[in-house]
């Protein structure tokens, strides 16, 4: 059976002054003032998480628990493809933006389902081998005209978003090595900010920041170290490197990969990414079983004009089942324990869901929201997992709980502001 997308039944389309292709005015807001305005408008939805904060909640009311009933199919549209599919589509000033597998981009008149117009990146087909889980892209970014997305092959391109056509496009990876993009872009004051996967058949994880109007790269944060016997590219790396043990990662790249999470606090200008699994997965082999190999299976805060490292919490350390920190972080302002707390929320792999003190990374709770075994608790004092004893499978079969798929993996997830759910 092949795959089809379903178009909202109600687009409510709301003035931003942000127009597709539109001429930026020498006396009016800044492009990256118009995108942080069209955040804010419940009509439009012009980020991969509906808003920097990533919360994935729609301010509409239109369709409610009385009315919702009676919804019907307005239109469809068949895609040529039916491999993976895993995008949120984007909505401004009237048309749908969505990727689809292999790194194909469709624009749609939202009310209509006309289709616009539709661009192939032309991703060779002997590339999808190099990916762990097939071909899929999960979305897009909008910002001064442009759309910006990521193909599987690791360029990250730019279309105009009235015509669909190439503005610049630039190789963001080794592509001699397995490194691919299946994970949205964001923006982030100008930038266009992108990372990749590549994990599981051995890459060195990074994010990179590129100039929106031209496609320069104006910096790249590493996740995990490179060769001890060179200097370390930064202080981050200086202090990742005194966790892993030996060289053997080398060959390996290490991993850490930045494949999908990403979320930005305008407030506290920070941006915050989720990283990968090792690679590869054995410890014993990739750091002979010792340190707590960073920033692997972590949240890390950056500020985002350099890519310096401001924080990082590392969900599970030493990580050996592919317990990506990678799934989706939701920032909210919150009441915990009587005091309002500005919080990042995150459920990945490990089975735990974290709340975290956003402008410090201090872990505030930590409670299994699935049935797990592969650690008691997580000790709030320490913010470590205290991993049971039994679950090593480098000394025989284990039944490890959650599996390497995850208590939650790419899915995404929403937060309620109006209930707290």
């Amino acid at each position: 059976m092949r795959w089809a997308a379903l178009a909202a039944v109600v687009i409510a389309v709301g003035a931003t002054g942000w127009t597709r292709g539109g001429a930026e005015s020498a006396t009016g807001p800044s492009p990256w003032d118009k995108l942080l305005a069209a955040t804010k408008n419940p009509g439009d939805w012009v980020t991969y998480g509906g808003t920097f904060d990533e919360q994935r909640f729609s301010r509409l009311t239109r369709i409610n628990d009385s009315n919702v009933g009676g919804l019907g199919l307005a239109w469809s549209y068949e895609f040529d493809t039916n491999r993976a599919q895993e995008s949120t589509p984007l909505e401004h000033d009237g048309v749908l933006y969505v990727t689809t597998a292999w790194s194909k981009v469709y624009a749609f008149e939202a009310a209509s389902g006309k289709l616009l117009w539709h661009y192939d990146p032309e991703v060779p087909g002997a590339y999808g081998a190099k990916g762990c889980c097939d071909v899929g892209n999960r979305g897009a970014a909008l910002y001064d005209g442009k759309l910006y997305f990521g193909a599987f092959d690791g360029r990250l391109i730019a279309l105009d978003i009235k015509t669909g056509k190439p503005v610049w496009s630039v190789v963001t990876v080794d592509q001699r090595r397995t490194y691919t993009i299946t994970g949205a872009p964001r923006i982030v004051k100008g930038k266009v900010l992108i990372g990749n996967g590549g994990a599981e058949f051995g890459v060195r994880g990074y994010i990179s920041a590129y100039d929106a109007e031209t496609g320069k790269q104006l910096w790249r944060f590493f996740t995990v170290p490179g060769d001890p016997a060179l200097p370390p590219e930064d202080k981050a790396m200086e202090i990742a490197l005194k966790t892993w043990s030996g060289n053997n990662w080398i060959k390996w790249g290490g991993g850490g990969t930045v494949w999908d999470s990403m979320a930005y606090d305008p407030e506290l200008d920070l941006l915050y990414i989720g990283t990968g699994n090792g690679s590869p997965w054995n410890h014993q082999f990739r750091s002979e079983g010792k340190g707590d190999n960073l920033f692997l299976s972590s949240i890390v805060a950056l500020k985002p004009d350099t890519g310096e490292y401001v924080w990082h919490y590392q969900t599970t350390p030493a990580d050996m089942w592919d317990y990506t920190a990678t799934q989706h972080m939701v920032l909210a302002d919150i009441v915990l324990d009587g005091k309002p707390r500005k919080v990042l929320m995150q459920a990945p792999k490990n089975g735990f869901f974290y709340v975290l003190d956003r402008s410090d990374g201090k872990l505030l709770s930590a409670m299994n929201f699935v049935p797990i075994n592969w650690a008691t608790h997580v000790d709030l004092a320490t913010g470590r997992p205290v991993v049971s004893a039994d679950v090593n499978y480098l000394t025989g079969p284990k039944v490890v709980i959650p599996s390497f798929l995850g208590a939650h993996n790419w899915q995404p997830m929403s937060f309620n502001p109006k209930t707290g759910l």
